[in-house]
């Protein structure tokens, strides 16, 4: 019978596992966060900023495997079905939607590509460049922006807009972008679920919007501001609006007691 060959398994593998295992015991929140399109020059300038909040690994997935099978908390379990290509792993003592937050909040600007494809206008602003006239004229002009030259320097007279929502970015479009600095993209590393390793309870599809988030509570303010005042809810917000309302109901009220009295006067002088 043949002797079945015993697999040495190399030592960096094993420290790497056991590194994972040791992070994910000591950590509050273990999180998944896509890097598909993220340059490792932004990978690099991210991690730096993050050193003091978390720890980012972007190990193999046989080594995230190996790891999650030696961890003794039931529920992380369910993160193998989670792990895909372009991951990184993050530990933190944050708990998962602040440490989501922090993700997000440092992404890190970036210029457009030939060919990308843009989720929002691309617009040049007006204002002074550092150009000089030269080939630069002729380039701005095919994308249709108007100039003027102002102390040997190309002046943008007013703003356009050189890529509509939706379409590719051209080669002369991204040329100009360069030219004036502008990067008009952000990058980082895109959160998409959390362990919480106490609570031993997993956060699908987390989503930070800060702006979004502060845009729906304007909202729900603007509506819930007219509602209070008409039920008489009396608050700091409120208290204002309710006294000239009262105040507006009395003007009323004696409109119509003096009609009232003035129709009773007349009555009387005709029955006279």
């Amino acid at each position: 019978m043949e002797k079945k060959k015993k697999i040495i398994i190399p030592e960096k593998k094993i420290k790497a596992v056991e590194e994972l295992v040791r992070l994910a015991n000591s950590k509050r929140t273990i999180l998944l966060a896509s890097t598909k399109n993220l340059p490792d020059s932004k990978f690099q300038e991210i991690r730096k900023k993050l050193r003091e909040t978390a720890v980012i690994k972007v190990p193999k997935k046989n080594i995230i495997f190996r790891a999650i099978d030696k961890i003794e908390k039931g529920a992380i379990k369910k993160l193998k079905e989670q792990i895909s290509e372009d991951i990184a792993i993050i530990f933190s003592d944050l708990d998962c939607f602040d440490l989501a937050y922090e993700l997000v909040k440092n992404k890190v600007p970036a210029g457009a590509k030939i060919g990308q494809e843009t989720p929002m206008d691309i617009e040049i602003p007006a204002g002074p460049t550092d150009l000089i006239p030269g080939p630069a004229i002729s380039e701005l002009g095919a994308l249709g922006i108007k100039i003027v030259i102002e102390g040997g320097k190309i002046n943008i007279k007013e703003p356009k807009i050189i890529v509509k929502q939706g379409q590719k970015i051209t080669e002369n479009a991204v040329g100009i972008m360069n030219k004036l600095g502008i990067k008009p993209f952000t990058v980082g590393f895109i959160p998409l679920l959390g362990f919480d390793t106490k609570e031993e309870k997993i956060y699908f599809d987390i989503k930070i919007d800060p702006q979004g988030t502060i845009a729906e509570l304007k909202y729900a303010f603007s509506k819930a501001l007219p509602f209070a005042v008409s039920i008489g809810y009396v608050n700091k917000d409120t208290i204002k609006f309710l006294i000239r309302k009262a105040a507006m109901q009395e003007k009323a009220l004696n409109n119509l007691v003096a009609g009232k009295e003035d129709i009773q006067q007349q009555d009387k002088e005709e029955k006279t």
